[in-house]
């Protein structure tokens, strides 16, 4: 599964699933393009990438700011001329019951989730359709699938990354560009270590695996959506969740 000569960019690379796929996109050899708002983590990222003699470059960028993702866009064409691969993971989450939830917590969250992963593919695609290649990979969630209380902002944000992921898939498929999602279950990320114990061995009881996710399962599922090995998938949910969801 060589990636070599393919430009990638990943948002919310700073951490999580977003860094596992920089790196195992990397190291099938794609120069990387690292975009997330903690410009620290970033450089160390970066770091770390070249130090195994691979290629990044890091690009500060809050999704939910669209002016900083067409600009950040524009730096990443300027200096690696295009973008082969995008993959949306930067995601955040603001739980709350539907009845206490604010208006200002639900509209961040579909912003951050959602829109810029609509904002996202609108500055690639142009190029990816004369080139007449490309691969768009919208990690989407279990959630997006089955629902969650407590996160009707979240699901219906991921649920939301399914839809756009199909109606894209269906509009590019000609120019031999595919758009598939990746729907990650249980994953030991920052975002899910502050959930109580006992909520985590209730949710380990669901998994017929019988593990807790790792980002780099995640990671390995889009490095195989990138490739050319997937090229006659397309408008696809790959389910990474260890069976929890079936049927």
């Amino acid at each position: 599964m060589s990636l070599a000569g393919r430009l990638a960019l990943v948002t919310g690379a700073s951490q999580g699933i977003g860094r596992a796929c920089a790196v195992r996109l990397a190291s099938a050899g794609a120069a990387v393009a690292v975009a997330a708002r903690n410009q620290e983590k970033l450089d160390e990222l970066v770091n770390e990438i070249k130090s195994s003699g691979g290629n990044a470059a890091a690009f500060p960028l809050d999704v939910s700011d669209e002016d900083q993702i067409k600009s950040t866009f524009k730096s990443v064409l300027g200096k690696f001329t295009k973008i082969d691969i995008l993959v949306n993971n930067a995601g955040i989450t603001r739980d709350q019951l539907v009845m206490r939830m604010k208006r200002a917590d639900w509209d961040m969250v579909l912003n951050t989730n959602l829109t810029s992963a609509y904002c996202c593919i609108q500055q690639v695609i142009g190029s990816m359709l004369k080139q007449r290649w490309g691969r768009i990979i919208n990690i989407s969630s279990i959630f997006g699938q089955m629902g969650q209380a407590g996160q009707a902002n979240y699901a219906a944000s991921k649920a939301g990354l399914i839809g756009l992921t199909m109606a894209i898939a269906r509009e590019v498929a000609s120019r031999s560009i595919t758009c598939n999602a990746v729907a990650p279950g249980f994953v030991q990320t920052a975002m899910t270590s502050g959930l109580p114990e006992d909520l985590k061995q209730t949710a380990l009881k669901l998994i017929p695996l019988g593990r807790i996710g790792t980002p780099e399962d995640v990671a390995n599922a889009v490095a195989f959506l990138a490739s050319d090995e997937a090229s006659y998938i397309t408008g696809h949910v790959l389910n990474v969740n260890g069976g929890m969801l079936m049927g």
